[in-house]
C-alpha cells in the first residue's frame, strides 16, 4: 500500500459523522435560535459541536428555511446587519477623533456596501422598496 492511501484511510476511520436526525437537527436549530444565535453561528455549532457537515443535506432545507418556517429570522439580513454594526462603530469613532481620515474612508466604504446590499436585498423582496440606510436608525437598529 502507498503511504497516501494510509493517511487516507487513517483520516476516514478518525471522521465521525452526525449521529442527529433530521428532525433532532431542525429541533436544535431553532433552539439554538432561540437561544439567540445567528444563523452563521448555528451553522458553526452544528458543524463543531453535532458533526452535522452538510445541514442541507441532512435535513434536505437549508438553515434559513428552517428558521423562516419557524419565524426566527430577523427583519434584515445577517450580513447587511453586521455592516450596519460596523459603520455605528466607526461613525462613534468619527465623532471623538474628528482628524482620523483613515476611518472616514472605510466609514464611506462601509457605507458604500451597505447602499449596495440593500439594493440588493430590495430586489430580492427580502428589505421592503422604501427601506434606507441613515446613520441615525443605524444607531437605533444596533441597540
Amino acid at each position: 500500500m502507498e503511504r497516501l492511501d494510509v493517511i487516507n484511510m487513517a483520516k476516514k476511520e478518525n471522521v465521525k459523522t452526525s449521529e442527529l436526525t433530521k428532525e433532532e437537527a431542525i429541533e436544535q436549530v431553532v433552539s439554538l435560535a432561540n437561544a439567540g444565535h445567528s444563523p452563521s453561528k448555528i451553522g458553526l455549532i452544528l458543524r463543531d459541536e453535532y458533526n452535522v457537515k452538510n445541514f442541507r443535506e441532512l435535513t434536505n432545507k437549508s438553515l434559513q428555511e428552517v428558521l423562516n418556517e419557524n419565524s426566527l429570522l430577523t427583519d434584515i439580513p445577517e450580513d447587511l446587519l453586521n455592516l450596519i454594526k460596523r459603520s455605528v462603530v466607526l461613525f462613534t469613532h468619527m465623532e471623538t477623533n474628528k482628524k482620523d481620515f483613515s476611518a472616514k474612508h472605510g466609514y464611506e466604504l462601509t457605507v458604500s456596501k451597505i447602499r449596495r446590499l440593500s439594493r440588493y436585498y430590495i430586489k430580492k423582496n427580502k428589505l421592503p422598496s422604501d427601506w434606507r440606510y441613515t446613520p441615525e436608525t443605524a444607531a437605533l437598529l444596533v441597540k
